[in-house]
């Protein structure tokens, strides 16, 4: 690599400069102390772990997401963590170990090997809220209202819910006798609502009824009236399915009664991630974002693999990615211009805005500090024998 080149940083790996660092630490703040409100507790798991913990659940999508490396001290194989979900959930079985509900939290960066999107970034900041050990709606319903008040919090406006259920697609697919091969083509073709796909791939070896109700799931999305229309043309299906819908339409209730609560949409044909979550799904959009800007559901079953087999139901998102759609950025109020010199009132002064939460910076002796260019927007003037402050116009 030449000398001009050693600046480069890896594809999908960026550096976070001065004032975007600030607006993220700002809404980081924000979104802890909105998460502790709702009695999260905030875990700190590691970065690295071994393998076989850490991808505990997440199946093989993740496992090709996760970075991996031989610890020099053992010769175990070793990962970067690429989610925090299974990290929380170790946490939950192994350490807590409480026979009622758990609610954690997390923030932190993890690392991919590839981008969600093209252009996007493979260090997303993670930000998480987990309940363990409640398997009724309730807790979905408040994981899901814990979500969209985040989103709120942050300042992102006019969002848009999308709720499912994975057992829906799951019962069908039972009931359509699919060998796993073609289970797994009708969950890509389902995935992407391509009819065109979805209809040869059920004309042979499906009854007929079993085939309409999963070609049903394509139509099945929509507003409130969704899950009543869900009803009649899915007639006849397992009872999972009638069970499903009840439970999806107990959550949407208790979501809607939130204040400010979006309208939500139902989409029965979601079936993302089916193989890790076991029950409701949602994911959270915005205009202009192709892209899911937060997601989560249930996820039953973690905690088997650390000795306890816990319900869970979270949430995640990237606050990078967040903090980007933010109508209020966050900034902060600008810095405040001190003039050099070891004078007792002066420094006195300093140290008296800086405990009140002020940003004070002090220009270096035979400096020549331009307000402007290191974020001033105020200058410390001594009139009259007194250090005060005053706008720089």
């Amino acid at each position: 690599m030449s000398t001009q080149d050693r600046w480069l940083l890896p594809e999908g790996i960026e550096e976070v400069l001065p004032q975007e660092a600030r607006q993220l630490e700002a809404l980081r703040r924000q979104v802890l102390d909105l998460l502790a409100t709702w009695g999260y507790e905030l875990v700190m798991p590691p970065l690295i772990e071994y393998v076989d913990s850490l991808l505990t659940g997440l199946g093989q999508d993740m496992a090709l997401q996760t970075f991996t490396l031989t610890d020099q001290l053992t010769g175990r194989l070793m990962g970067v963590r690429a989610d925090m979900t299974p990290q929380a959930a170790r946490i939950d079985a192994h350490y807590l170990k409480s026979d009622g509900p758990v609610r954690l939290c997390y923030l932190g960066p993890v690392l991919r090997t590839r981008p969600g999107e093209f252009g996007g970034s493979r260090e997303p900041l993670q930000i998480g809220a987990e309940l363990f050990g409640y398997s009724g709606p309730a807790s979905d319903a408040e994981v899901l209202a814990l979500m969209i008040a985040t989103i709120q919090r942050i300042g992102i406006r006019d969002v848009h819910v999308d709720l499912g259920h994975v057992g829906v697609y799951r019962a069908l697919a039972a009931d359509a006798r699919l060998d796993s091969e073609r289970e797994a083509r009708v969950f890509n073709a389902l995935q992407r609502k391509a009819r065109s796909e979805l209809e040869p791939l059920l004309s042979h070896g499906v009854a007929s009824d079993a085939r309409r109700r999963l070609l049903a799931l394509l139509e099945l999305s929509g507003p409130a009236d969704t899950l009543p229309r869900a009803r009649q043309e899915l007639a006849g299906a397992p009872a999972a399915v009638a069970k499903a819908l009840d439970y999806l339409e107990a959550v949407a209730t208790q979501v809607a009664r939130q204040p400010a609560a979006p309208s939500l949409h139902f989409d029965l044909a979601e079936v993302s991630g089916y193989q890790y979550y076991t029950g409701v799904v949602f994911s959270a959009f915005v205009p202009g974002q192709g892209r899911a800007i937060a997601q989560g559901g249930r996820y039953d079953g973690i905690g088997k693999a650390f000795g306890r087999d816990r319900a869970a139901t979270g949430f995640g998102a990237d606050l990078r990615q967040l903090a980007r759609l933010a109508s209020m950025p966050g900034k902060g109020r600008l810095a405040i211009l001190a003039p050099a010199g070891n004078d007792a009132a002066l420094l006195s002064e300093i140290a008296r805005l800086r405990a009140a939460g002020e940003r004070v910076v002090q220009a270096l002796p035979e400096q020549e500090a331009k307000a402007a260019r290191i974020g001033c927007d105020r200058r410390l003037v001594e009139k009259s024998g007194r250090w005060i402050v005053e706008s720089i116009k």
